[in-house]
């Protein structure tokens, strides 16, 4: 493969798939097909272990992979395109499971059928860990619930998004303040963008 410094005119979209200085995926109905070096930098594992399985190998509980696919399909097939920030887990290296923040936008190739065939990209958006502050992980509804509220969506919203009464996430909210010791959603906010403990 030629380098940056020999890049030839001719140069095709391998290369730059390749080479794209974001993780990229391709799929089809969930499963990962191809996916560039980044992808393989930002998760920690290598090309063959990730092609053929499904999305879930990245997300920190198969539940939750589920979930997530059942949220973004109305997105998809209305606009056909989905973006949000989700904590997602690493596969291998010497962080095999640690949870990170990342920002994750996708396009489905079909809208009638969104997971039938997409191209996603995947950008760490703090290499640290995001554990509370009082050391306890946090619930797969908790980082949902944290996702929707680095969008500024309110409780209403996101008991809307999630298929949950305003009041269950102003639980989880209040839940995520007192492990992060905020005493605000705007710190709890802060908090999580920073992912300080």
């Amino acid at each position: 493969m030629d380098t940056p410094d020999t890049f030839p005119a001719s140069a095709d979209y391998r290369w730059a798939f390749e080479l794209a200085p974001i993780g990229l995926i391709l799929s089809r109905d969930r499963v990962i097909v191809d996916c560039n070096q980044q992808v393989c930098t930002l998760f920690e594992t290598d090309r063959d272990t990730l092609i053929g399985q499904t999305f879930a190998i990245l997300y920190p509980s198969v539940d939750e992979y589920h979930r997530t696919g059942e949220r973004i399909a109305q997105p998809l097939m209305k606009h056909g395109s989905y973006r949000d920030e989700r904590i997602m887990r690493r596969v291998g290296g010497r962080f095999a499971g640690q949870m990170f923040w990342c920002r994750v936008s996708g396009r489905a190739l079909d809208r009638l059928h969104p997971h039938a065939a997409g191209i996603w990209s995947f950008e760490d958006i703090d290499s640290r860990p995001p554990p509370s502050a009082d050391g306890s992980t946090l619930t797969p509804r908790e980082r949902e619930v944290a996702s929707q509220l680095l969008h500024g969506l309110t409780s209403k919203e996101i008991g809307r998004i999630l298929g949950l009464s305003h009041r269950t996430v102003e639980i989880h909210r209040a839940s995520l303040m007192r492990k992060y010791g905020t005493s605000t959603t705007a710190a709890l906010v802060q908090k999580l963008l920073a992912g300080m403990p």
